[in-house]
């Protein structure tokens, strides 16, 4: 157990300072978001190498749907996730192959499904419901790829309960306990089923969780394919895809099993899985991403009321709308940076202050009651662990602009801009 790979302040300060000297950021960057792209990579590496080598690793793309970092994670050898018929598309003018590429959504339409199955790609079906419109599709066209169907092993819920999607009662899946049976007949009525999918929700899942659900429905798996034995001379089910959901830590508090722990779990639990005798798949978004990305922004104003000073930054429920809607389980840390973007250490004077960010609402807050160093008009926000569900969840409330999005190798010494920030006229044409 640890807290995990998470990016100092110091690291993240001493690039922030290489991106200001080097006037990469402009006056006009008043928010600036950045990834730590070695970070992200030894991410992906180590997600490979324990996971095994018949695995595909596809990265959640709602977890962070930037082209540029889809680029990287397609050149490194993973593979993407989608959730919805733009994702795929995303994955497809990427460069992912289709048999990288998963589709899930609960809500596929019949001509979604058409262009995943013409495409070739993994497709999840996320009930019994869909499997009979893959048939007709498959009976008038054909198909290539791939087809499993998604199970709720119904094993309970996380800390998270927005976030977590394997109760009683789930929106997602085939109902296990409910279902059992008519789950077996749809592997027998369809020959072109040969995968089964769970996922039961992410942060706010312990480990052991994940393993009982993994568990719960391999056992399915094996039943299934112990009933077809008779009529198949193999394994029906030969692909068998774990989602994703490994919490990662916002907090040095926070103390998560490594990757290496889950897997090493899986396979005293449910060895079969490593066997040969399946392909695994996993679909993990915020484990590889969000400790790699951070976010800085000035500081516009300082507001004094009662005890408290309010920090007015130019970020807030437009990038973290987790954070400030249910603050109770989504918290980043902070510190503080001069104009030069120096830390700002602690000491006897630390003031109580309010982060606000600049949107018209009084949700619009990503910390309250925070003991920090003073801050002035014209010092730094630094926001750690952005680096999933953040930008992707970005909000178009009050027209405010996508920041620049900053990429950096060897601790800053090379830089790319990964997006340049939205200009006037994009955001018109968004609303065009």
């Amino acid at each position: 157990m640890n807290n995990a790979s998470r990016l100092s302040d110091d690291a993240m300060a001493g690039v922030f300072e290489q991106a200001l000297s080097n006037s990469i950021i402009s006056n006009d960057d008043t928010a600036v978001i950045f990834y730590d792209l070695d970070f992200l990579k030894v991410k992906t590496d180590e997600l490979k190498n324990n996971m095994g080598i018949k695995s595909l690793n596809a990265i959640a793309i709602k977890a962070n749907p930037l082209v540029a970092i889809l680029k990287y994670l397609n050149s490194w050898g993973m593979g993407a996730e989608a959730a919805s018929l733009p994702e795929l598309y995303l994955a497809q003018k990427v460069g992912f192959s289709p048999d990288k590429i998963v589709f899930d959504s609960p809500a596929k339409t019949n001509q979604e499904l058409a262009y995943a199955i013409k495409y070739g790609v993994h497709v999840n079906a996320d009930s019994l419901d869909e499997l009979k419109r893959i048939d007709d599709i498959i009976k008038a066209n054909g198909y290539s790829g791939s087809f499993g169907l998604r199970v709720n092993p119904q094993i309970g819920v996380g800390k998270i309960s927005i976030t977590s999607v394997a109760g009683d009662y789930s929106k997602f899946g085939v109902p296990i306990r409910q279902y059992w049976q008519e789950i077996i007949e749809a592997f027998k009525q369809y020959e072109w089923l040969t995968g089964i999918h769970l996922h039961i929700g992410s942060q706010g899942i312990p480990v052991e969780m994940l393993v009982a659900g993994v568990k719960t429905v391999y056992e399915l798996a094996d039943g299934i394919n112990a009933a077809l034995a008779k009529s198949h001379s193999r394994n029906r089910i030969v692909i068998f895809d774990i989602g994703g959901g490994m919490p990662v830590s916002y907090s040095d508090r926070d103390m998560y099993p490594t990757i290496k722990e889950y897997a090493d779990n899986l396979k005293s639990k449910v060895p079969g899985l490593f066997d040969g005798r399946y392909t695994l798949i996993t679909e993990f978004g915020r484990w590889v991403q969000a400790n790699a990305g951070w976010a800085v922004s000035r500081v516009e104003y300082i507001k004094k009321q009662d005890e408290f000073y309010t920090a007015i930054i130019h970020l807030g429920a437009d990038m973290f709308v987790r954070r400030c809607y249910n603050p109770e389980f989504w918290h980043h840390d902070i510190a503080v940076l001069d104009r030069e973007g120096c830390i700002k250490s602690s000491s006897g004077s630390d003031k109580k202050y309010i982060i606000g960010g600049p949107l018209c609402f009084a949700g619009d807050i990503i910390a309250r009651d925070i003991s920090l160093p003073e801050i002035n008009p014209g010092d730094y926000i630094l926001i750690r662990d952005t680096g999933a569900y953040t930008l992707s969840m970005w909000s178009r409330y009050n027209s405010r602009q996508v920041p620049k999005i900053i990429g950096y190798f060897d601790k800053g010494r090379k830089f790319e801009i990964l997006k340049e920030r939205e200009s006037l006229e994009d955001l018109y044409r968004f609303w065009l």
